[in-house]
């Protein structure tokens, strides 16, 4: 496995080693030692979901609560995801900026996000399979949006689907009613830099 840390720390690529036969392709997609060495801690799993979805379906900007967050290992299983970062922790030097990893299933990679990034991405075929693990359980009161059209975030969604057509954003009700990076920071949605800073530092402890 190859790991790189995108523009937005807490944020990594990683792209497995594919092994191929006539019969079809194995991979390890997801390994604790590789992962818990690049991160500095160990990815604790509390639900793991997937998500089908068509041509142009934007998911996100999603974020929860720090503490405790949820933090996000992706991958797409079938068709092919543009899958963003967004760093939503205010007071961090890097505050407003996304990054993205095309998520397919030719390459395969996965994105893992830390807490208090923001998760969004488009679908760029219909039936596009995306299949995360989390580190903590859905929590209806504590998780949040951001509008993934907001001007202000500027995400660089793509026009054109997989086979070259055009492509339109399509949002739930949910994610078209999200307010926007200016207006979830000045209602105190946001988390905060420190905050997800001490709760990584002590996720990062051994246990007794």
């Amino acid at each position: 496995m190859e790991y790189r840390e995108l523009s937005v720390p807490g944020a990594w690529e990683i792209t497995p080693r594919q092994f191929g036969d006539p019969r079809g392709v194995f991979l390890e997609w997801f390994k604790s030692a590789p992962f818990a060495e690049h991160a500095g801690h160990a990815l604790s799993l509390a639900q793991a979901n997937l998500s089908v979805s068509a041509a142009g379906v934007v998911r996100g900007i999603h974020f929860a609560d720090v503490p405790p967050g949820q933090a996000k290992y992706v991958t797409c299983a079938r068709g092919a995801v543009l899958d963003v970062a967004v760093d939503l922790r205010v007071g961090s030097p890097t505050y407003g900026r996304w990054d993205s990893v095309l998520l397919d299933d030719v390459d395969r990679r996965a994105i893992y996000l830390s807490e208090g990034l923001g998760h969004a991405f488009m679908s760029l075929e219909d039936d596009s399979t995306v299949l995360y693990l989390c580190s903590t359980p859905y929590n209806p009161t504590g998780e949040h949006g951001i509008h993934p059209l907001d001007p202000e975030v500027g995400i660089a969604w793509p026009t054109a689907a997989r086979d070259g057509s055009p492509l339109h954003p399509t949002l739930s009700e949910k994610d078209r009613e999200a307010p926007g990076l200016a207006e979830a920071a000045q209602a105190g949605l946001l988390p905060r830099w420190e905050d997800v800073r001490a709760y990584i530092a002590r996720a990062s402890q051994p246990q007794d």
